[in-house]
């Protein structure tokens, strides 16, 4: 394989947390003077929220889409094909989770390349041929590769916080639900919800195009892993509604997002399906060319 560091996406992902850091720094400070805590324990009480995240939102994640990691013997071709598309990108090959929906995806999450976990689900093991599902399997690895998972994991953090105050500050104004302390907090968190959300979605955009170069590097194969999103996309809309609503939430990590109606459409975590085939035809074209 040969792979080329990813420049324009790395200063994507340190430019991103950056902006992210200044604006948390801020956000801080209007919820230490607003309900008069100090400093410390607020840094110690958000620091220990973070690293808890950071450890566990593997679990969390595979936990939300009811998956469930699956040893060799029960999936062995699937083993397989993880092991050895992890030797080609020369990866360490991470833990093997399945899901059992028919939402027809797959994502990767772990906060390194030394602890991460590769899931698909059971409505993608029975849409696409092996080499549609080794074009998706490496875009997932891909992800691993460039270490924008746990970059997506700490950014989303905060902007998590930020969005529970929103919904539920009201409930720190006690008896006096005009206090103005607690409504300042609740405008700020808004504003730093709305900035995070728009910052991490432009970063999402990117790395899914940086994933699709990835794994058109790992296997060669890049008109593989665009007829993989053509027939994913096209199973999308037979999916039952009620399992689509399940499992939006996950959608920044999903190969293909699940549309949320207006919403979903206004701020994707995805480039449009068709200029990511569009962009995997060209590198196909290259290395013919080549």
């Amino acid at each position: 394989m040969e792979w080329s560091t990813d420049w324009g996406l790395r200063g994507r992902m340190a430019f991103t947390m950056f902006l992210l850091f200044a604006l948390y720094l801020a956000f801080v400070g209007v919820l230490v003077s607003v309900f008069n805590a100090g400093i410390f324990v607020t840094l110690l009480l958000l620091g220990g929220f973070s690293l808890a995240q950071y450890f566990f939102s593997d679990k969390l994640a595979l936990r939300s889409m009811g998956a469930r990691t699956v040893e060799p013997d029960e999936a062995p071709e699937l083993h397989r094909s993880i092991e050895r598309l992890s030797q080609q990108a020369d990866l360490p090959k991470p833990t093997v989770a399945i899901a059992d929906t028919q939402v027809p995806n797959a994502f990767a999450t772990g906060r390194n390349q030394q602890n991460a976990t590769v899931c698909v689900t059971t409505g993608l093991l029975n849409t696409l041929d092996q080499d549609e599902l080794d074009g998706v399997l490496a875009h997932e690895l891909a992800h691993v590769k460039n270490r924008d998972v746990m970059v997506m994991t700490i950014a989303s953090f905060l902007s998590t916080i930020a969005f529970f105050i929103v919904r539920w500050g009201w409930l720190f104004a006690g008896n006096d639900r005009n206090a103005p302390p607690v409504w300042v907090a609740i405008v700020v968190s808004l504003l730093v919800w709305i900035v995070s959300f728009l910052l991490i979605r432009a970063l999402s955009r990117y790395r899914e195009f940086a994933a699709d170069r990835g794994a058109a590097s790992i296997t060669g194969n890049p008109s593989a892993l665009a007829s993989a999103l053509q027939r994913i996309n096209g199973r999308m809309d037979r999916v039952p509604s009620e399992d689509l609503r399940q499992e939006a939430e996950m959608n920044a990590f999903f190969i293909i997002p699940i549309r949320s109606g207006l919403i979903g459409k206004l701020a994707s975590t995805h480039p449009p399906m068709e200029r990511r085939v569009e962009r995997l035809r060209e590198l196909e074209r290259e290395l013919e060319t080549a």
